[in-house]
């Protein structure tokens, strides 16, 4: 299987929706900046589960929305192991791949797709694999 990996939600202001998700969940925060795309970084975990929730925790980010990019939704992130072989199954299974994968300094390769329910989520293959 491949795992969720991580979750992106659009935003239009950065300070306000840095306030409330640090305000409400206590998360961490981090802006990458211009030379990223401003997109902000979301730690909601330092470690993987505490007892009782279940495993797997995951970290996410936001994402400046553009007038000119499709479906700002929030999404999901799945880790694969080969990004093409991953593409071509997108696909052949009837669902659509946004523009062309891009490189990510130090996470991986990723793109956005639409599965065949118009859900638009993403895959990463992280570096070193």
């Amino acid at each position: 299987m491949n795992p969720v990996v991580h979750f992106e939600l659009p935003y239009e202001n950065a300070e306000r929706i840095s306030k409330f998700y640090k305000s409400v969940f206590g998360w961490k925060l981090t802006k990458l900046g211009e030379d990223s795309g401003n997109y902000i970084l979301a730690t909601t975990t330092d470690k993987d589960a505490k007892p009782g929730f279940p495993a797997g925790a995951i970290n996410g980010g936001f994402f400046p929305t553009k007038l000119d990019w499709p479906a700002q939704y929030p999404s999901i992130v799945m880790g694969v192991e080969d990004i093409n072989e991953s593409i071509n199954n997108i696909n052949k299974n009837g669902g659509k791949v946004l523009g062309e994968p891009m490189e990510i300094p130090n996470f991986g390769i990723y793109v956005s797709f639409l599965d065949t329910e118009g859900n638009r989520n993403s895959i990463i293959q992280p570096v070193g694999m």
